[in-house]
């Protein structure tokens, strides 16, 4: 007999901006042996351009601001995790999502949410990548996909794509060259992160 296929992962995308890796995603969840589903799209900011790139796929796309929540991070994320659960994510990936989470949610979330950083970790945690990467005259910067944890950009390393750095690159030229190989690895992890998921536990 043939064996059914694996059910999908239930997947959110958290973002704060235009949503390019979004799209990215979008466009690998489309193919129906992809092994996630995208149920939900959440932002903490309710101008983000990727909402209107998710309603116009016909997927759930909803803002939560931290605003006024006035500082209390964690009272937003408990709301953030709410509608997560409303909406039965199992797993979530967060591209370009600007907030750094308090250890209440990378916990409740241990082994079920992954990131994409613009460096080669753990070369460059943080903010400024590009510029730390040139000023250090490293041959070649990249992104990471990575576990989240309580450490931020610290968790296990899932995939990492490597982009030359040129003799003239500035932070912009080489921020547009790694920013294309975002989008090229982030289906790609996301995948392995969720068929993972389906054949045994995951230990960030």
């Amino acid at each position: 007999m043939r064996a059914e296929p694996l059910p999908r992962v239930r997947t959110a995308v958290l973002i704060s901006g235009r949503g390019s890796n979004l799209a990215s995603l979008m466009t690998a969840a489309a193919a129906p042996d992809y092994p996630c589903e995208i149920v939900l799209v959440l932002s903490n900011q309710p101008t983000a351009g990727g909402l209107a790139l998710a309603a116009q796929a016909g997927i759930p796309a909803l803002a939560i601001d931290h605003r006024p929540f006035a500082g209390d991070r964690e009272a937003h994320e408990r709301a953030l995790d709410a509608a997560l659960r409303e909406a039965g994510v199992e797993l979530i990936a967060l591209a370009g999502y600007m907030r750094v989470f308090t250890p209440w949610f990378t916990t409740a979330w241990a082994g079920r949410m992954i990131n994409i950083h613009p460096s080669l970790l753990p070369h460059f945690p943080g903010l400024d990548t590009h510029a730390r990467a040139i000023a250090a005259g490293h041959a070649n910067g990249g992104c990471t996909v990575h576990w989240v944890t309580a450490e931020v950009d610290g968790g296990a390393m899932i995939a990492q794509a490597e982009v030359p750095i040129l003799a003239d690159d500035t932070p912009e030229t080489l921020s547009a060259r790694v920013l294309t190989a975002e989008h090229a690895l982030y289906p790609e992890a996301l995948a392995q992160a969720a068929k993972r998921m389906r054949t045994k536990p995951l230990s960030p």
